[in-house]
């Protein structure tokens, strides 16, 4: 799914440079669990978000050479992010997060069965790790994911196209 691909009124286009501040927002909210667990002030918890936006996002480029990071649009107003990375043998969802006030509108389920279909189209699987906490397992379940690893923090779900 691209910018020019439409599922629903929801689009995908590449995140710039002037994006930070909305990317900062969808990983903060995709991290309120966890930041509702700690008695840090809202200075404290955003010094962390921010240390911890840009730790993933070097890694993910220093481990995941052309890695994308996109703004997903609903209706053309910013909804959350994507974040992959297309390898020879897979797809990997590396982070998927939507804002709190656009859940529960089918934009991440539209979002993977997109990517569903493009990795049955190359014969790729498709991975993602999610936090144990984390209620989207059973989204991925419902999709034919399957949990191929726990390590009691980490789930790691995997799709492949003779799953379906």
């Amino acid at each position: 799914m691209d910018a020019e691909h439409d599922t629903n009124g929801i689009t995908l286009r590449q995140a710039e440079r002037d994006d930070r501040e909305l990317l900062l927002g969808v990983y903060a909210a995709g991290r309120e669990i966890e930041l509702s667990l700690v008695p840090w002030d809202e200075g404290m918890k955003m010094a962390f978000v921010e240390h911890q936006f840009d730790a993933q996002d070097a890694f993910y480029q220093s481990e995941m050479p052309g890695s994308t990071q996109e703004v997903i649009l609903l209706d053309g107003e910013p909804a959350g992010r994507l974040y992959s990375h297309r390898a020879d043998d897979e797809i990997a969802i590396l982070d998927l997060a939507i804002l709190p006030q656009f859940r529960r509108k089918g934009i991440a389920s539209s979002i993977i069965r997109s990517l569903q279909a493009e990795a049955g189209r190359s014969r790729k699987g498709i991975r993602i790790f999610i936090e144990s906490f984390n209620p989207s397992a059973s989204l991925l379940t419902k999709l034919g994911f399957r949990l191929a690893s726990d390590d009691g923090m980490n789930h790691k779900y995997e799709w492949r196209p003779e799953n379906r």
